[in-house]
């Protein structure tokens, strides 16, 4: 689509609104301590504002002679909310999305805070040290395509609201109750739920398992697995048959092989 041009774009990296944005983005602390993240693009930014989240700023890149339909309606969305919009130009918005590509669109929103009491009695994915951000964003990604909402995220794991994790979990975020804990074990226990791990070896194939009730489906770092006390925690190990001598599964990819297991059971009861 094609716009009038709007008002000459931000070009200097000394810009106050950019250098915050910038540190959004590169930054854990930064966000940790603002209570603030970035979606980066169209496709987040749809997300969130459809599932009824507010933004708190917007930047896009400008003039907008060539702006998309998409992002001349999340822009004309945000300006009728009475949100912030500034315009920069390629390189600056190229360097706030962190993208070797300028992005047209990236919004600052609120970072919600986790409801560990609405775990009870409800399915959960726990992160206990996976360190990639892509893994942990496509996990909870696979967790919400699955039906799965909660998420406990422990230390070690990549962090949860970063950009990186965001972009791979693909809008996730914006459905999901995502809570970062630092002691993940005693998180477990609180929660009351029962526990689930996948391990190597087990007693029970995973398609022999009964998964038809709540529990918390926890998934470690594929080096070194589970810590000692978040093993300690599990209920029930179950095993993903695969063929012998074969690497074991990416973690995001077993994720998806447990949680759809899950799911095929309880449609198969209802």
């Amino acid at each position: 689509m094609t716009s009038p041009a709007g008002p000459e774009p931000i070009r200097s990296r000394a810009n106050p609104r950019f250098q915050h944005l910038r540190r959004l983005n590169e930054d854990a602390r930064e966000r940790a301590r603002q209570r603030r993240t970035l979606l980066v693009g169209a496709h987040l930014v749809r997300a969130w504002l459809d599932h009824g989240r507010p933004l708190v700023s917007v930047a896009v890149q400008g003039p907008s002679i060539e702006e998309s339909d998409e992002v001349h309606a999340l822009l004309a969305h945000a300006e009728a909310d009475g949100v912030p919009v500034a315009r920069f130009s390629r390189d600056l918005m190229a360097a706030i999305g962190g993208l070797d590509t300028a992005v047209r669109i990236v919004a600052e929103v609120a970072i919600p805070q986790g409801r560990p009491d609405a775990l009870r009695g409800q399915d959960a994915v726990a992160l206990d040290g996976i360190q990639d951000p892509g893994n942990a964003g496509t996990l909870l990604r696979t967790a919400a395509a699955a039906g799965v909402f909660h998420a406990l995220v422990g230390p070690g794991t990549a962090s949860a609201w970063s950009p990186r994790v965001l972009r791979a979990a693909m809008g996730a975020h914006a459905v999901m109750n995502v809570v970062e804990v630092d002691d993940l074990a005693r998180a477990l226990r609180e929660s009351g739920m029962p526990c689930v791990g996948a391990a190597v070896r087990a007693s029970a194939g995973l398609h022999e398992a009964n998964l038809r009730e709540p529990c918390v489906w926890v998934f470690g770092a594929e080096g070194r697995g589970l810590s000692a006390e978040v093993d300690a925690m599990l209920d029930t190990r179950v095993a993903i048959d695969q063929e012998p001598g074969v690497e074991s599964l990416n973690v995001a990819a077993a994720a998806a092989v447990c949680l759809f297991e899950q799911r095929r059971q309880r449609s198969r009861s209802v």
